[in-house]
């Protein structure tokens, strides 16, 4: 039995022969050490198999994460979130045997992180359901998604993530008003955050879709953006409005550098310093960068631009995404609620048509009432 180890780009491959028959392929790792633990694992299989022993094999959890994040996850956003999410959960799980990891350790996961959030200072005195436990339901679906990737790999049979239910979440529709935009913009101490802003506000632009933004990708003369690179992975394209083609057309092009947002002819990563900075100079709290394509969303919602529409700026991929905006549209529900109490009376219409508009009356009324 020969081994060969050989690293090619940014993986190493391994060529090994067993009772003389080669096996060749990848690791997906650039880790010497793990690249040789995941070759042992490997060959181990593989004379199992051959001798009808079952394959009962033990990863590491911290083994195929490692695996999982070199190889699995295609845009920094991404990963930035995944990365994020395990600071809670490596130092529980990653010591353990993949294998071994069952449902109820998961749960048991949930239960503790949703405890920590409830005791947090700002959620005292608050019921369980004016609490918002958005961050333990990512981390339940980065671990989720990680067991899928064991089992796409053939180190999993199962996903002990299947079948839990996610935590309340409450709604981060931050709408904000022309003043407090304007107050946001000027309170940027620098032309880059400024300019940063001012895209996100007028494009619903994620930040990731901003910042990988290049000047190939912009064309002014026939006011259009081809958004690239995107969450849902299909491109879209944004319209360029006047007061976007006011700041496109402000920012000075670097010639050695092709994005349209950098910091000296070098790639922004990330600007959450320079935008918590001006949200303080503003007098704007609790404000995320993600807040702003809220708010794009919102505006063009509440100047009855249609939800279809809406979406397609937003580059959604299906209504359903679109549909949370809903109750931003005053004048759809007068027509529905006039629809059913004119002149004539709710008892001249159809029952369909009754019961549709009584059903968006509730719902605005719910949503005025903050949900209760």
């Amino acid at each position: 039995m020969s081994d060969n180890i050989r690293l090619r780009g940014k993986y190493y491959y391994y060529d090994i022969m067993i009772d003389g028959k080669r096996y060749k392929g990848t690791t997906k790792t650039g880790d010497k050490k793990l690249a040789e633990q995941i070759i042992s694992t490997i060959k181990t299989d593989i004379l199992r198999k051959k001798h009808d022993l079952p394959s009962v094999i033990n990863y590491r959890f911290k083994d195929l994460w490692e695996l999982y994040i070199s190889s699995r996850l295609t845009t920094e956003g991404t990963r930035e979130v995944r990365i994020n999410a395990a600071k809670h959960f490596l130092p529980i799980f990653k010591d353990k045997q993949i294998a071994g990891i069952m449902r109820d350790q998961i749960e048991n996961y949930q239960l503790k992180r949703k405890l920590e959030i409830i005791s947090l200072p700002k959620n005292q005195n608050k019921r369980e359901q004016e609490i918002s436990f958005r961050l333990v339901n990512i981390e339940i679906s980065t671990l989720h998604n990680f067991f899928n990737f064991c089992i796409e790999k053939g180190y999993l049979d199962k996903n002990p993530c299947a079948g839990i239910k996610k935590l309340n979440e409450l709604s981060r529709l931050k709408t904000l008003s022309v003043d407090d935009i304007n107050k946001l913009i000027a309170g940027a101490t620098n032309k880059l955050t400024m300019d940063l802003i001012s895209f996100l506000l007028y494009t619903g632009c994620r930040k990731g879709e901003a910042l990988n933004l290049k000047w190939d990708d912009v064309d002014i003369e026939n006011g259009v953006i081809a958004v690239k690179a995107t969450k849902t992975r299909y491109d879209r394209r944004i319209p360029i409005s006047s007061p976007l083609e006011a700041v496109l057309r402000g920012i000075e092009r670097n010639p050695d550098c092709s994005y349209v947002f950098n910091k000296n002819g070098r790639k922004i990563g990330n600007f959450r310093k320079s935008f918590m900075t001006a949200c303080r100079n503003a007098g704007i709290k609790d404000l995320h960068i993600h807040d702003l394509r809220h708010v794009f969303a919102s505006a063009l919602t509440m100047n009855d631009v249609s939800l279809y529409k809406t979406g397609i700026l937003l580059g959604h991929r299906t209504p359903n995404m679109t549909q949370r905006y809903a109750h931003l549209k005053p004048s759809e529900l007068k027509k529905e609620i006039e629809k059913a109490f004119g002149k004539e009376g709710p008892e001249d219409l159809k029952r369909e048509e009754y019961e549709r508009a009584l059903k968006i009356i509730r719902e605005y009324e719910k949503e005025k009432n903050g949900g209760k």
